[in-house]
């Protein structure tokens, strides 16, 4: 007897046969009661299989599929031709809604699964019959598959409206679909009811729901990476569900090793930073700090899994391995980490009682404090002395004995003696065994001669003690833990300066002048540290520690210096502006108004004999100009501040430039002010010098001092800037700048160019070189602040252009049009598309011998460019698709050419593509004004998206 799947394909293929007329004429398959039955025949045994799509999938090919479950919904009283997301589930009857969910199911996951590669059956004896059947059932197939994927949006919508029905459905048994076929008037309304069928949970229902559309979302993210997040959601409440309500459910199954990979590769390809990425397993975190370059995060996990001991050995070795593959091609950063993973693995080695391995000991050829402290650290946190083993413990001393033995330095050998662990680790009696073994083991070693009862007993170990403190000290980021250590250190000697222990506390000369007069050697060490360590937490973004920090030392210094306590406050000030700009500010809230009144009274603070860091002036101006404080800078802000402080001067003139410049032009003075300014920062100085040969030669000062500042200190201001119109109009007067060189051929086009003078009286005094070089540097920060920001991409491409960079340039000259077209979609404005920017388009095309796509763009001039376009398409050797862009052309003299061109080449086959082209009725001439620009405007968009995949 065949399987019963085979038994669907039979009756189902009976049931769709088609018939012959009299005439000889094919038909239908009549719908006749033998058909009826037939296909009744196939939903029976699709409903002895209980609908398990696992099994249907696997045996039915996608038509005969999709044929039995259309017979479903026929069946199931689903309207024909009725949008399944168009219903509502909750108020179709139980059998009804499980029939629309199978087949949107059935849906996403045959798309699902036609995106997997398929392995090519080898053919067997070519058979003509047997060719032609298989060409129509693939033909069949990729139809059906194309109607679906043009309909997915819509299966997802129907299957996410399926996640929020907290209802049991039902789906059509054998007994069902018999009532189902009973003459109308002797069903007695069973179908209809809510017991009617065989009952799958609402659990159940979410369950196959969540996996399917996890599946999805997860194919769907190769092309957008944000569904990967909808996707590990999906996969992550599928998960859940399993192991709520267990896996050997009676209706669905599910691929848990496949629904594994899937939350696998979820947590690699998603951030971490949501509840559900807690979940990823150590391989996907591990994966995806090598791939991000956390090692800080790497080092961690392993620590971590020294505990749990969750990573196989094989795999621990493998990441090791390719760390230090990366630090041998050059990466010197990496030795550190590479050390660190080294002994997490050893003493995971240790633990479970493998050898140590070969790369530990070259590792530690050369030990040091740093290396003995990590390693003392990793040891602690393996082992949980309380709970462990005694097994654990001896293994864990021995390792740590073994250590001791082959160490030669002293200080170090006491390092691991002393620790808490060791002493809880070892007896008096093998410690006192140990030290015997390390007197006699190597003459190097001088040890004291009388005889030593105990590690204890060894000198030194007061330096031991310093060292320890120091440590800490250097590793403390609590100000009170701070002052202790400083406080025990002090008690400990007098002669040391613990400002000096780490090099990397650093502190600006202007404050290490006054701090360092403080004749307490206590407090002067206690300031000194407090203010480098946090200057260090807010350069590297760590906000919270750094308040501490600098609260303390502001209410230390407050009771014996004024002076230092206004220098804390200014600190506390930038901190705060800082704190703004990296939370609240980003999202565009506005700060505080307190926060704006510091800003200010800072700026106008006159107390003398205050050491200022020019930083935050810098800071407190960029400030204002972001936060659109242009009145307070332009009327309120003191005279002698502006005339003292050249930061203050230079956000007045930007401030008073963006107010004015919706205003006319004769009403700009304070442009041409800022004009003159800027042209003196980028001025250079000359001096003369006689040669040994006589004569006299010139010397440009690269920064010189003509300016308010030094075009360097100019521009690090510059890129503390945010607001839009700010950068706008000082990158507009750097263009202008740079466009009024002599020797310039291709102009910059920007916003706002009008409003600087067109000359400059002394040209020679300007550093062009310099003046490039800053344009390039200034527009390249625009754009990090806002990438579509389509006036910015177009001077980007401007500079390409100028530089003769064509690929680069059409890059940003699409790329400019499809950020203000929603990708073209829309129309490119006109003040965005010029005719120089066409024209350069042009130019890079024609330059990159594309041709076909120079003819094109002459269409996009406000009067078309018959000449150019006529001469490109003359080009033979063209490097682009040449004729597969006839269809972009609109313009019929362009086509006429064509075909005349190919005609005199003999070249049939483009002659006749250049003839359908032309002979499109939306051309026609006779067509109103309104159908041309129309057609015009499609071939456009098609056109430039083409672009844009080329170049993008």
């Amino acid at each position: 007897d065949p399987p019963p799947v085979q038994l669907i394909v039979q009756f189902l293929e009976q049931a769709s046969k088609p018939s012959v007329n009299e005439q000889n004429q094919v038909q239908p398959p009549p719908d006749n009661k033998r058909n009826r039955i037939l296909k009744l025949l196939a939903l029976k045994v699709a409903a002895h299989l209980k609908w398990d799509l696992d099994v249907l999938e696997k045996s039915l090919s996608v038509p005969v599929l999709n044929m039995l479950l259309n017979e479903l919904l026929c069946i199931s009283k689903v309207p024909p031709g009725t949008k399944h997301v168009d219903v509502d589930l909750s108020s179709l009857p139980p059998t009804t809604a499980m029939a629309i969910l199978l087949y949107n199911r059935w849906a996403i996951r045959t798309i699902v699964q036609s995106s997997f590669p398929v392995k090519q059956v080898k053919p067997g004896p070519p058979q003509l019959n047997v060719m032609n059947q298989m060409q129509q059932e693939k033909e069949l197939t990729d139809n059906i598959l194309k109607v679906l994927k043009e309909q997915a949006a819509d299966s997802i919508l129907v299957l996410e409206g399926a996640l929020k029905l907290n209802k049991d459905l039902y789906v059509h048994t054998i007994r069902t679909l018999d009532l189902l076929a009973m003459e109308p008037g002797m069903v007695n309304g069973e179908t209809e009811s809510s017991t009617a069928g065989l009952k799958i949970s609402a659990e159940e229902i979410q369950c196959q729901v969540c996996y399917d559309l996890g599946a999805i979302y997860f194919q769907q993210g190769s092309t957008n990476a944000a569904v990967h997040e909808n996707a590990k959601e999906k996969f992550f409440k599928t998960k859940e569900l399993i192991a709520k309500n267990g896996s050997s459910s009676l209706h669905f199954t599910i691929d848990e090793e496949r629904l594994a990979g899937y939350c696998q590769a979820c947590g690699v390809l998603t951030s971490s930073s949501d509840d559900a990425s807690q979940q990823a397993t150590p391989y996907s975190q591990i994966h995806s700090c090598m791939k991000s370059g956390n090692y800080q995060d790497l080092v961690k996990i392993f620590l971590e899994d020294n505990v749990t001991l969750s990573l196989p050995v094989q795999f621990r070795q493998s990441v090791l391995r390719e760390l230090f593959q990366k630090a041998q091609q050059g990466n010197d950063a990496l030795d550190e980490v590479c050390f660190k993973v080294c002994v997490c693995n050893t003493v995971c080695d240790v633990l479970q009682g493998r050898t140590i391995d070969i790369q530990f000991c070259q590792l530690f050829l050369k030990p040091s404090k740093e290396k003995i402290d990590f390693l003392l650290e990793v040891c602690s946190r393996s082992i949980d002395l309380e709970n462990a083993s005694e097994v654990l413990k001896r293994k864990m001393a021995a390792f740590l004995k073994n250590l001791c033995l082959g160490l030669e330095d002293l200080q170090l050998v006491f390092m691991i003696s002393s620790h808490d662990l060791f002493i809880k680790l070892l007896k008096d009696d093998e410690r006192k065994l140990l030290v015997d073994q390390m007197r006699k083991r190597s003459p190097r070693i001088n040890l004291c001669t009388k005889p030593v009862t105990s590690f204890y007993d060894i000198p030194a170990s007061a330096s031991v003690n310093i060292g320890q403190l120091e440590h800490q000290l250097i590793l403390s980021v609590d100000p009170w833990r701070i002052r202790q250590i400083l406080i025990e250190l002090h008690g400990m000697t007098s002669e040391r300066q613990f400002w000096t222990v780490s090099n990397k506390w650093e502190v600006p000369n202007v404050y290490g002048n006054v701090i360092l007069g403080i004749k307490d050697n206590l407090t002067r060490d206690l300031v000194y540290i407090l203010m480098a360590k946090g200057l260090h937490c807010c350069a590297i973004k760590d906000f919270v520690h750094a308040k501490q920090l600098f609260a303390a030392c502001l209410e230390l210094v407050t009771e014996f210096s004024p002076k230092l306590r206004q220098v804390m406050l200014n600190e506390m000030l930038l901190l705060d502006i800082y704190t703004h700009e990296a939370g609240a500010g980003v999202s565009g809230e506005r700060p505080p108004s307190d926060l704006i009144s510091r800003v200010r009274g800072y700026l106008e603070m006159r107390v003398p004999d205050i050491p200022l860091r020019q930083v935050i002036a810098e800071e407190c101006v960029a400030f204002l100009l972001n936060w659109r404080e242009n009145e307070y800078l332009t009327m309120q802000v003191p005279l002698p501040l502006v005339q003292t402080n050249p930061y203050v001067k230079l956000g007045q003139l930007l401030a008073a430039t963006c107010k004015e410049l919706p205003g006319p032009k004769e009403s700009r003075r304070t442009a041409k002010d800022l004009w003159e300014v800027v042209v003196q920062i980028c001025s250079v100085s000359n001096q003369h010098k006689r040669g040994n040969d006589g004569r006299v030669s010139l010397i440009k000062h690269r920064e010189s001092t003509l300016g308010i500042m030094y075009r360097s200190e100019l521009l690090s201001f510059i890129k503390k800037l945010r607001e839009p119109l700010v950068l706008t109009t000082i990158l507009s007067l750097f263009v202008k700048l740079h466009n009024v060189r002599e020797d310039i051929v291709n102009d910059i086009a920007a916003e706002h160019i009008s409003i600087w003078p067109s000359s400059i009286p002394n040209l020679q005094s300007v550093d062009f070189e310099a003046v490039a070089v800053t344009v390039k540097e200034l527009v390249s920060y625009a754009l990090t602040i806002n990438a579509n920001n389509h006036f910015w991409l177009i001077i980007q491409a401007d500079i390409y252009f100028a530089t003769n960079q064509y690929s680069a340039a059409l890059h940003y000259y699409l790329q400019a049009g499809a950020v203000c077209s929603d990708f073209f979609n829309k129309m490119v404005p006109p003040d965005v598309y010029t005719d120089q920017v066409i024209k350069r388009m042009i130019k890079c095309c024609s330059l990159l011998n594309c041709h076909t796509q120079v003819a094109i763009l002459c269409q996009f001039l406000r009067e078309v460019d018959y000449k150019t376009a006529f001469k490109a398409l003359q080009e033979q050797n063209s490097h682009d698709a040449m004729d597969s862009y006839y269809e972009y052309i609109w313009d019929v003299t362009i086509l006429e050419y064509l075909t005349y061109l190919h005609h005199k080449r003999g070249e049939t086959d483009k002659r006749q593509i250049a003839i359908k082209a032309i002979g499109q009725t939306e051309l026609n001439a006779s067509n109103p004004e309104e159908v041309l620009q129309l057609a015009a405007q499609r071939r456009k968009k098609k056109f430039l998206q083409a672009m844009a995949k080329l170049y993008f």
